[in-house]
C-alpha cells in the first residue's frame, strides 16, 4: 500500500521509554524506509505514568514543582501541568506512588495527602478543570489522605483526626465537611482510571493491589474491612453510594474519594487522553496508524492505549498495527477486536534486563522492516 501519512500513537515501553521517546523511535523507522511518508506524532498515556508529560507536549502548557507530602509522610518534591486552556493534570503517582513507598512497604501506612496537596496547588493556580490520573498507588487510603489536604476532616469517636493512612480508617467514626475547600464545587475534575474494582470486596482495592503494595493477608482483610466500614460512614454522613461505582477501588481507594469529596467523574484514562489531545481530528485522514506498549496481551482489551486508539481508527476505517516489547497470552483477541498485526521488537532471546539496553535501536528497526514490507503491496 501506498502510505502518504502515518500517525503514531505510542504509550511508553515501562522502565525503558517514554511514550514521546518511543514515538521518536518509530517516526526514525518510518523515515528510514521513506522520508516522503508524512508522520504525526501523538505520544499517548492511559492515566497512569506518563500522562502529564503526553499532555503538556500535545497541548502545551507549564509544568509545576511543588513540595508535598509522600506516601510515607515525608516531604518530597511532585510536579503537575497547567495546560494553556487552564487544565491542570494531575499524576497522583508523582506525589503518592508505589515507586515513591520506602521498604519495607506497608499499605497500611501510606496517604495520598500529597495528592491533594497538588490539587490544592492547582486551585490556588486558577484551575477549575481537572484531569487527575490515578495509576500506580502506594496507598490504600480510600482518599482521605487527598481530602484531607483539601480541608475534610476525618473523627474518631472523641472527634480526634485519625491516622491519615489506609490503617487509620479503622478509627473512623465521623466524616466532618465544614471546612471543606468551597472551590470544588466548582470545578470540573474528570479522573483518568483503567480499571473497574469496587471499593471493597475479593475484587476491591485491598484484595486485587494490596499485596503488590507490601500486605499479607492479615493486613489485607483488614484493610478491606477498613474500607468497608468508610464506605458504611459515606453513605450515612454525604448520602453517596461510592462501592456502587465502577472504578471507586482504584489507587487503593481514591477513585471512592474523588468522587465523594471532589464530585468527579471516573472515566476510562485513554478515552480521556484521546479526547483531550484531538486524536479524531490527527487520524481520520491517515494511511495507517502505528500504537505500542511494553507488552500486549488479552488484558490490553481492557482500556488499554492500543485499544482505545484502535476504538477511534475504527471510526474512520483506519487499519492500526501495534509494535510492542512482548506479546502475550490471548493474542487471538487483539486481533478479533480488530488490530491488523502485532510485531514484537525482541529481536534476540534476551531476559529483559538485557533486551531493554536495545529498545530504541529494536522498535526503530521493527518500524523500519515495517513500512519497508508494507511497500511492496
Amino acid at each position: 500500500m501506498s502510505l502518504k501519512k502515518v500517525v503514531i500513537c505510542s504509550d511508553s515501553f515501562k522502565g525503558t521509554l517514554s511514550a514521546i521517546a518511543a514515538c521518536d523511535a518509530i517516526e526514525s523507522g518510518i523515515k528510514m524506509a521513506d522520508s516522503d511518508i508524512a508522520t504525526v506524532k501523538l505520544p499517548m498515556a492511559d492515566g497512569g505514568e506518563g500522562t502529564i508529560e503526553v499532555l503538556l507536549k500535545a497541548l502545551g502548557g507549564e509544568r509545576k514543582t511543588i513540595q508535598v507530602t509522600g506516601p510515607n509522610f515525608r516531604r518530597i518534591y511532585a510536579s503537575y501541568v497547567i495546560l494553556n486552556n487552564k487544565t491542570a493534570v494531575i499524576e497522583m503517582a508523582q506525589a503518592s506512588g508505589l515507586c515513591l513507598a520506602s521498604q519495607p512497604r506497608n499499605p497500611s501506612k501510606t496517604t495520598t495527602y500529597g495528592t491533594g496537596e497538588l490539587i490544592l496547588d492547582a486551585l490556588n493556580n486558577g484551575c477549575r478543570k481537572f484531569i487527575v490520573g490515578i495509576g500506580g498507588s502506594a496507598t490504600n487510603d480510600g482518599g482521605i489522605g487527598m481530602a484531607s489536604a483539601l480541608g475534610v476532616r476525618f473523627l474518631d469517636k472523641q472527634g480526634n483526626q485519625i491516622s491519615l493512612n489506609g490503617g487509620g480508617l479503622k478509627s473512623l467514626e465521623k466524616i466532618d465537611l465544614s471546612n471543606i475547600d468551597t472551590r470544588l464545587s466548582e470545578c470540573d475534575i474528570e479522573v483518568a482510571c483503567d480499571v473497574d474494582n469496587p471499593l471493597y470486596g475479593l475484587n476491591g482495592a485491598s484484595y486485587i493491589y494490596a499485596a503488590q503494595k507490601g500486605a499479607d493477608k492479615s493486613m489485607i482483610k483488614e484493610l478491606d474491612d477498613n474500607l468497608k466500614s468508610y464506605a458504611d460512614i459515606i453513605k450515612r454522613d454525604l448520602g453517596i453510594d461510592v462501592q456502587e461505582i465502577n472504578g471507586a477501588g482504584a489507587a487503593g481507594g481514591l477513585g471512592a474519594g474523588l468522587v465523594a469529596f471532589a464530585n468527579a467523574k471516573l472515566k476510562s484514562g485513554i478515552e480521556i487522553i484521546l479526547d483531550a489531545a484531538n486524536i479524531d481530528n490527527a487520524i481520520k485522514d491517515a494511511d495507517l496508524i502505528i500504537t505500542g506498549e511494553g507488552r500486549i496481551d488479552g488484558q490490553s482489551l481492557r482500556g488499554k492505549v492500543p485499544i482505545g486508539i484502535l476504538n477511534r481508527a475504527l471510526k474512520y476505517n483506519v487499519p492500526v498495527i501495534a509494535i510492542v516489547g512482548s506479546i502475550g497470552d490471548e493474542i487471538d483477541s487483539i486481533y478479533q477486536a480488530g488490530i491488523v498485526s502485532v510485531f514484537s521488537i525482541n529481536r534476540k532471546p534476551l531476559d529483559f534486563e538485557a533486551a531493554k539496553l536495545h529498545t530504541r535501536e529494536n522498535l526503530t528497526r521493527t518500524a523500519e522492516a515495517l513500512i519497508r514490507f508494507s511497500s511492496i503491496f
